[in-house]
């Protein structure tokens, strides 16, 4: 898989979001919050095809997690950006 072009993370009052880039701008209406596990995996990821796998790898080499953990926690992160269309 890989995240669907146009999407950017921004940081906005504080907070890191991914926001859709419209054609005049940001197209608010469709942001996402990511949290700090969450960023670095988008920051990781981002211009890359990249399966679950992936993510287990980054997730045990930059936490304390099993690797049971890892593959739960990366595949429900795999579920909510397909929820939100963000990948392809």
């Amino acid at each position: 898989m890989k995240f669907k072009e146009g999407y950017k993370v921004r940081e906005i009052a504080g907070e890191h979001v991914i926001i859709k880039q419209g054609r005049f701008g940001a197209d608010m209406t469709r942001v996402i919050a990511l949290n700090a596990t969450s960023l670095l995996l988008w920051e990781q990821l981002q211009g890359k095809q990249f399966e679950l796998a992936d993510i287990i790898t980054i997730l045990t080499e930059n936490f304390e997690v099993d690797t049971d953990t890892a593959t739960r926690d990366a595949q429900a992160w795999v579920d909510k950006l397909h929820q939100c269309d963000l990948v392809e």
